[in-house]
């Protein structure tokens, strides 16, 4: 998972309240059965010694989120500055986790959460397209219509001497994918828009396909759901983009764990496990993805700032630093990866790195 977003906990004050639920909406009584939840949820909050101020930030943020449609999962992340995150989850977590810590915890997102970037969604024909801009999260949606008619030739015979009406109808509909792709092509190279989905009849998605730059057709994914003004709904089209976007994270991980095993298996350097390994290539900055695996309670050790961090105190002497805290390690270095720009992989049954944790890295470091 990209770590962009996670970056704003970098500023934030602890402590933070850090709440992963099943927050489903599939039954006659979910709204019932939500504010059970809560309830549970606030009781182990005030048992945690959470702060009231961050208890009644989260309690609001839990009851009011949309709801989902039907099975789901939740995770809320609040600090004394506010909520962080408040957002579904691809599927309930295997079970209610409530935490109270100096550190946020946040391996639940990267492993359940929509790892859904900003994208552009076109749904198209041949006489127009309405776009939808999806950026950080905020939805701009716009009509373009090229101003070409008619696009469908009349049934009936026509008028001798006005020219052959199948001409006048292919090159209507081509003027009009044109503008599509020309408005198309602005908004991502306005955006920085790295997705394009594609919505429309087969002949429409191929036209327009075919009139887009390379750069902009080379991050276009067709969806054949149908076709414009067709009566597919809202829910459909965003259960093919989140598709997509599984498939690809299913991807990172299959490449994180191939990577991973091969420099491993040839000794380059270039991959670490364990807690003492990856916190050293974490000091020298090397780490370009944190494979994340079943750290259970591990512990770190950090000097005051968090610059230094080691598997124990004598490791943190030996890099010249006092030891000052003992933080989760499932808390404390994602967060150090995201400080240094790393993707973060949740890992499952392919790989079972030494102590939970592993790392694939930009340089071979020097490893103490």
């Amino acid at each position: 998972m990209n770590t962009g977003r996670f970056r704003q906990l970098l500023d934030r004050p602890g402590p933070f309240a850090s709440v992963y639920f099943d927050d489903s909406h599939d039954t006659h009584d979910a709204d019932a059965q939500l504010d059970l939840k809560w309830r549970a949820l606030r009781e182990q909050l005030e048992q945690q010694g959470a702060d009231e101020s961050i208890t009644d930030q989260v309690g609001r943020a839990v009851k009011n989120l949309r709801a989902p449609v039907g099975r789901s999962g939740r995770a809320v992340v609040a600090s004394a500055g506010g909520v962080v995150f408040n957002e579904h989850l691809l599927r309930p977590p295997g079970e209610t986790l409530v935490r109270v810590s100096e550190l946020p915890y946040v391996v639940p997102i990267v492993e359940l959460g929509y790892d859904v970037g900003d994208y552009l969604l076109v749904v198209a024909d041949h006489t127009g397209a309405d776009i939808t801009a999806h950026i950080n999260g905020a939805v701009r949606s716009e009509n373009v219509d090229g101003g070409g008619y008619p696009v469908h030739k009349a049934s009936g015979a026509e008028t001798a001497g006005y020219g052959d009406p199948q001409l006048r109808t292919e090159e209507a509909a081509r003027k009009n994918v044109r503008a599509v792709a020309e408005r198309a092509s602005e908004l991502v190279d306005e955006m920085a828009i790295e997705t394009v989905f594609l919505v429309g009849e087969v002949r429409s998605r191929s036209d327009l396909l075919a009139a887009l730059p390379n750069r902009v057709r080379d991050c276009t994914v067709p969806l054949p759901i149908g076709a414009r003004h067709s009566g597919h709904g809202y829910a459909e089209v965003q259960q093919a983009v989140e598709a997509e976007f599984r498939k690809r994270r299913l991807n990172v991980i299959d490449d994180a764990a191939a990577r991973f095993t091969a420099e491993i298996g040839r000794g380059s350097g270039l991959a670490a496990e364990g807690l003492g390994a990856v916190c050293s290539a974490l000091r020298q900055g090397a780490v370009e993805t944190m494979i994340i695996g079943e750290i259970d309670d591990a512990t770190v050790v950090a000097d005051e700032a968090m610059t230094t961090v080691a598997p124990n105190a004598d490791v943190l002497s030996e890099q010249g630093a006092a030891p000052a805290k003992t933080l989760r390690a499932d808390e404390a270095l994602p967060l150090l990866a995201i400080s240094v720009g790393a993707s973060l992989v949740r890992t499952d049954e392919r790989i079972a790195p030494a102590d939970g944790i592993a790392a694939v890295l930009r340089y071979a470091p020097t490893l103490h």
